[in-house]
Formats: C-alpha cells, sequence, structure tokens
C-alpha cells in the first residue's frame, strides 16, 4: 500500500492540478444558416453538414393546438 512521506502541501498539489482544467468549445459558423454548430458535426437547426442536407429538420410543432 502506498503511503506518502512527507506530505503535501495545498501549494504543489493545486499546482499539479493547474493543467487539469476544462477548455471551452470552439464552435464554428454553419455554411448554410449562418447558426454556430459544432466542428465536423452535422447542424442543428437547419441539417445541412457542409453544403449538402443531411437530416431532414421538422417545422416547429405549436404544442398548445395538438395539446386540445
Amino acid at each position: 500500500m502506498a503511503v506518502q512521506q512527507n506530505k503535501v502541501s495545498k501549494s504543489r498539489r493545486n499546482n499539479r492540478r493547474a493543467h487539469d482544467a476544462l477548455t471551452a468549445a470552439n464552435p464554428n459558423e454553419c455554411s448554410n444558416c449562418g447558426e454556430l454548430k459544432r466542428p465536423h458535426h452535422v447542424c442543428p437547426s437547419c441539417g445541412h453538414y457542409g453544403d449538402r442536407e443531411v437530416v431532414a429538420v421538422a417545422n416547429e410543432v405549436d404544442l398548445d393546438e395538438d395539446a386540445a
């Protein structure tokens, strides 16, 4: 069983963890609609990947009419 020989101070512990922070995503602009999307992914707002439509996006549904 591993047992530390000397106490690791808070400063040394935190310096070791200095590179563990998460980095923010780098969204790209969709070439079709201009919305921000993840790189190398289908655009969630228009369904295009590159210059062709991959996923057909349904029109918005009004829930008040359907619920009645």
